[in-house]
């Protein structure tokens, strides 16, 4: 093709929304930014506005076309036409819990509700960051990735821990190849181990697990959510091509026998210390 038909600002869909508005800025790679906000990050896990920082730091090459491929496609059209919001749909746990027991809508409510989020509230932080919005294409791909983040955890079996969430991100970049999705997962993983000296739990095996089993499943934000919600689990998980987490659930299984708490490592860090002591 010319350099003229892979230009993003005159490219439309068939109802007129345009791939790339003219106004969005182009990425600049930045890691020097990154590595500092990944940093930060390490320090304190629970503020979520450093990730989004970290991957604006490194924007990947085959995003814009990962986006063209699926948008500008007729399956892309649909589902833009059937489920133009996530959220909405990911929120209403009345409607999900009338699905039969054992499918991914049940399991996924019950993940939500245990750890106490919504799709709202995963809204609201990417949006409290005051990135301008566009009404493109872009933004439709990016919203329906950031949506998409908790089902990872829910089909994958990776918790919401420190190694959980590596795993997720490793998981997430074999479907969408980015460098932020490497840096956090790798260099999360190997602080884990550092964090944790001696420990026998094989947490590079965990994190290389689900690097290899998100590059064998089909991209999640291509599949109709809401179809797959109303299916078993395990068969969503078998279509999925996602095994169980060997690795990680050994991780857990050796850091108990160990003596130490998954979803509470730096506490678990010093407790060797504190039992001497005492």
């Amino acid at each position: 093709m010319t350099t003229a038909a892979h230009d993003s600002s005159r490219m439309f869909a068939a109802d007129g929304t345009i791939l790339r508005h003219p106004d969005r800025v182009p990425p600049r790679y930045r890691p020097l930014r990154a590595w500092k906000n990944f940093r930060l990050l390490i320090a304190d896990k629970e503020d979520t506005s450093l990730v989004f920082k970290i991957f604006e730091s490194l924007p990947s090459r085959t995003f814009l076309p990962r986006v063209e491929e699926l948008a500008l496609s007729p399956h892309g059209e649909e589902l833009r036409r059937s489920e133009p919001r996530l959220p909405e749909i990911l929120d209403d746990h009345a409607a999900l819990r009338r699905t039969p027991k054992g499918s991914l809508a049940h399991a996924y409510c019950d993940f939500m509700e245990a750890e106490g989020l919504s799709a709202a509230g995963l809204v609201a932080e990417a949006e409290s960051l005051g990135r301008p919005k566009y009404p493109d294409l872009v933004q439709w791909f990016m919203e329906r990735s950031r949506d998409t983040h908790d089902l990872f955890h829910v089909l994958t079996g990776y918790g919401r821990d420190a190694l959980g969430e590596q795993c997720v991100l490793l998981f997430t970049h074999g479907q969408s190849p980015s460098h932020g999705h490497l840096l956090i997962g790798y260099a999360g993983a190997a602080n884990i181990k550092k964090m944790i000296k001696g420990s026998k739990a094989p947490v590079l095996g965990a994190v290389r697990q689900a690097h290899r089993t998100g590059k064998g499943a089909p991209r999640l934000i291509e599949q109709p959510i809401r179809e797959l919600l109303a299916q078993p689990l395990d068969a969503v998980r078998a279509q999925m091509n996602i095994p169980a987490p060997t690795k990680y659930r050994e991780c857990h299984r050796i850091w108990k026998a160990e003596g130490i708490d998954p979803y509470n490592l730096l506490a678990s860090e010093n407790a060797p210390q504190e039992m001497a002591a005492a």
